[in-house]
């Protein structure tokens, strides 16, 4: 199973990619909309870890390219804002399966890559 990790901040995504990688799970890093859709045209991905708040594109157009391109791909998404603190992105993205602080620690977002990952 290949992650995508969809994080502006380099340093971040990295953190995020080891541990994930400890896990046994193969990872790629894209730091904007281009860079994942140009990923998700020529890699089956069944997993996206993505922030709502991309610095270059639209997170929410990343989601739905994956599920055009991937049907079935599942995004956990992380952000740093209080938008949807309320849930209300699992109304507005249809494969959107967890919502989480940026802040959450590295070892439980892999945590949760491996949850949604054996469901895949």
């Amino acid at each position: 199973m290949t992650l995508l990790i969809v994080e502006s901040n380099p340093h971040l995504a990295g953190i995020w990619r080891r541990h994930i990688e400890r896990c046994g799970r193969h990872v790629l890093v894209a730091h904007g909309q281009d860079e994942a859709v140009e990923i998700l045209q020529t890699v089956p991905i069944a997993l996206i870890l993505l922030n709502v708040m991309l610095r270059d594109g639209s997170a929410f157009a990343v989601a739905d390219y994956a599920s055009y391109r991937h049907p079935g791909v599942r995004v956990l998404f992380v952000t740093s804002a209080n938008f949807f603190s309320d849930g209300s992105i699992f109304n507005h993205v249809a494969n959107a399966c967890a919502y989480m602080p940026v802040s959450t620690p590295p070892e439980d977002l892999a945590a949760m890559v491996e949850h949604y990952a054996a469901k895949t």
